[in-house]
């Protein structure tokens, strides 16, 4: 397994979690390559499976209908990139306990037995949708939770797992920026194969994000689509995913900070059923290998456009 080849350097993140998160610890890691030659950084910050004893105590649901929210296995599609000497951070808490694609305090009061900090963000879109910090469903409307948690557990969840989560992150992409002169963080997710509204039903094999254009410059997502497009996969631009708070807070083109998220079609590599691979994984692995080592190895500081195209 490549996780495991010799020439990597792996180390776990250095999160203290309470005793109550115990299960959790280390809650994500970071998979260094051997030498650091790419202003590239992968992150899977949804393909956490470890899901504590006491949160499936919590839960109303069984694991199989809290698992509907993972991004299953999508580290291990892009466990190549340190080969070609670009950092791997990936997730080890379920996006159903805790979602690092939000901004720190997106919770919905409704969930918490006692007062939230004044500062928390309760009327965005994502809280009334039921998936803020702490989600309050997974699916198809399913209530995660039988009865309120206590504030205190939600703010533990968030000091001792997503504010060090963030501060390794940042810490991966200020590296590459001050190494090579800019940075570019390729956010990894999948996505259910058929959407729920109607002009949603069929998805296409691959959704990059940009924001519109206000995360990652032009010449960098014409390159990974053509990429894609190259091995045969149908890819589109921003529907319906146009990249979450990773994408909107790390990507400044401006200032040769890039984002991008990439979101797979779970058809293509497993059974959304029983959550099982099937045989198209390994032929996945080895065309987002092609794809990661292209962006990884791509001379970014020189592609024609960057900065202009953000300007």
């Amino acid at each position: 397994m490549l996780l495991l080849d010799k020439n990597l350097k792996r180390r776990a993140a250095d999160v203290t979690a309470r005793d109550d998160l115990d299960d959790l610890e280390p809650a994500f890691e970071i998979v260094e390559p051997a030498v650091r030659s790419s202003p590239a950084t992968f992150n899977s910050p949804h393909s956490g499976a470890r899901y504590p004893a006491s949160f499936l105590a919590s839960s109303r649901l069984d694991p199989r209908a809290l698992r509907r929210s993972e991004d299953a296995f999508v580290d291990e599609l892009f466990a190549c990139a340190p080969t070609f000497g670009a950092p791997l951070m990936r997730a080890h808490f379920p996006r159903a306990f805790l979602d690092v694609n939000r901004e720190p305090y997106e919770l919905d009061p409704r969930m918490f037995e006692g007062r939230l900090p004044p500062f928390a963000n309760t009327r965005s879109l994502r809280v009334a949708g039921g998936l803020g910090t702490i989600a309050r469903i997974v699916g198809e409307q399913q209530e995660i939770y039988g009865t309120r948690l206590p504030v205190d557990e939600a703010l533990d969840r968030i000091e001792c797992i997503y504010k060090p989560y963030h501060r390794a992150l940042r810490r991966l992409v200020a590296r590459a920026h001050r190494t090579f002169g800019v940075a570019l963080l390729i956010d990894c997710h999948s996505m259910p194969s058929v959407g729920v509204s109607r002009d949603d039903r069929t998805r296409a094999d691959v959704v990059l994000g940009d924001r519109y254009g206000a995360s990652c410059s032009p010449a960098i997502i014409d390159l990974v689509e053509q990429e894609f497009r190259a091995l045969g996969f149908e890819t589109v631009r921003n529907r319906p995913y146009a990249g979450g708070y990773i994408t909107e807070h790390y990507g400044a083109p401006a200032s040769d900070l890039h984002a991008l998220q990439i979101e797979i079609n779970r058809a293509l590599y497993m059974d959304e059923r029983s959550h099982q691979k099937h045989a198209g994984f390994e032929e996945l692995r080895q065309k987002l290998a092609i794809v990661a080592r292209r962006v990884a190895t791509a001379p970014l500081g020189t592609l024609g456009g960057l900065r202009a195209a953000a300007e």
